[in-house]
């Protein structure tokens, strides 16, 4: 008997068209950019706007690559990858602990940890600044990507998955003569694996926009990101239009393809995390 196909009603079909016009609205300034940077300047600036270029040319891009634009990008990338797999490794193991393990000071520190969560970026700053430079790491890419390894959000997002995990599987890998690593391992990732996939989409996106302690802690040409490129084209060019959006352009693409990589266990997480109490 072949599987019932489920009827719409029309509640259904409203929520379909009110998210199918938001999406549109949503996604309008991507396309723009896009299609903007495949334009003229003459295009740009016209009176009456073209929704799609009419003479599409890639001089922009051209143009942009003649300023170290790669090596901006490959700087965000960087910098948000390694970001991205410490702090998944380190809130996995950071929650784990908290979720299962019993010691002194279990409460305690969980506490500060959600506390730490209420802490503007802006008040740490100064402190993190000051510990780069006596590290000897200031103005390098290691002074981005440190600070995002110790993001509290994600122990404390970790930790709600990890709560998920069945003690007894636990306990018999125990008896069956399993090492914390290999239960660890074998046991605990994969069933957190969805958490880890949000917590990576999240912990990405939040470095490659961290714009403000980019700002603070790098300073050379070859240290610059995207986000810092884009920012500077914006002052030294600033009627150039064209190359700017080719740069926003070109920044966006990472995001996309991390979204489109993760979406999967992005969506299993926000699904568990709302029945999860």
């Amino acid at each position: 008997m072949g599987q019932k196909i489920k009827r719409k009603t029309p509640y259904d079909v409203v929520t379909i068209f009110i998210l199918f016009i938001l999406a549109i609205l949503f996604s309008f300034p991507l396309y723009w950019i896009i299609t903007g940077s495949f334009k003229d300047a003459a295009a740009i600036n016209a009176a009456n706007p073209q929704w799609f270029p009419k003479n599409p040319n890639t001089d922009n891009f051209v143009r942009l690559l003649k300023n170290p634009a790669l090596r901006w990008l490959f700087n965000s990338v960087f910098i948000s990858v390694v970001a991205m797999g410490l702090t998944c490794i380190s809130a996995a193991m950071g929650g784990y602990a908290l979720a299962k393990k019993r010691f002194i000071g279990q409460k305690f520190l969980f506490t500060v940890f959600v506390c730490a969560m209420a802490l503007p970026k802006q008040v740490v700053l100064i402190p993190l600044l000051k510990e780069m430079s006596f590290l000897g790491m200031h103005n390098t890419l290691w002074a981005v990507i440190l600070p995002a390894v110790g993001w509290p959000f994600g122990v404390f997002l970790m930790k709600q998955f990890s709560e998920t995990i069945p003690t007894e599987m636990l306990e018999a890998a125990r008896i069956d003569g399993a090492g914390e690593a290999n239960t660890f391992l074998t046991i605990v990732l994969p069933i957190v694996k969805p958490g880890i996939g949000a917590l990576a989409i999240f912990t990405f996106i939040t470095t490659w926009n961290d714009y403000f302690l980019q700002l603070i802690m790098l300073n050379s040409q070859k240290n610059l990101t995207i986000s810092l490129g884009i920012a500077k084209l914006q002052s030294e060019m600033s009627n150039d239009f064209g190359m700017i959006m080719a740069g926003a352009a070109l920044g966006a693409v990472p995001i996309i393809l991390i979204f489109l990589l993760f979406q999967k266990y992005f969506t299993q997480g926000i699904t568990m995390g709302a029945v999860k109490g």
